[in-house]
């Protein structure tokens, strides 16, 4: 399932900030330094209760979409049957990709993803 515009992604462990697998460029062509950056915005939104509790449907954080002038940083948190604390990061060139596609087919892949 390809995702127009994707330059890189990772699978990314939060708790340690390790690259579990990647593909692809990273940002400044490093997977390593973008996980470890994205690790610490992903544990600072699942683990603050202002975007956990922000409606009556409270649960934890899906995803964390970040736009910047050039790009799109997209980080998509994997659930899975044991207390997982993994989450899928994409980054997309902003000219070429569709957001809103993007965030679709992550989630797509996401529920695809079986990890053991």
């Amino acid at each position: 399932m390809a995702i127009p515009g994707v330059r890189g992604a990772s699978l990314v462990d939060w708790t340690s900030g390790l690259t579990l697998g990647a593909a692809g460029d990273g940002p400044d062509r490093d997977h390593e330094t973008a996980a470890a950056e994205a690790a610490e915005l992903a544990r600072l939104a699942f683990e603050n209760s202002a975007f956990t509790r922000a409606t009556e449907d409270t649960g934890p954080v899906e995803d964390i979409v970040v736009t910047a002038r050039g790009s799109y940083h997209l980080i998509r948190f994997v659930e899975t049957s044991f207390d997982s604390s993994v989450f899928l990061y994409l980054w997309l060139d902003r000219a070429e990709a569709n957001l809103a596609m993007a965030r679709f087919r992550l989630q797509g892949l996401t529920t695809e993803l079986v990890l053991s």
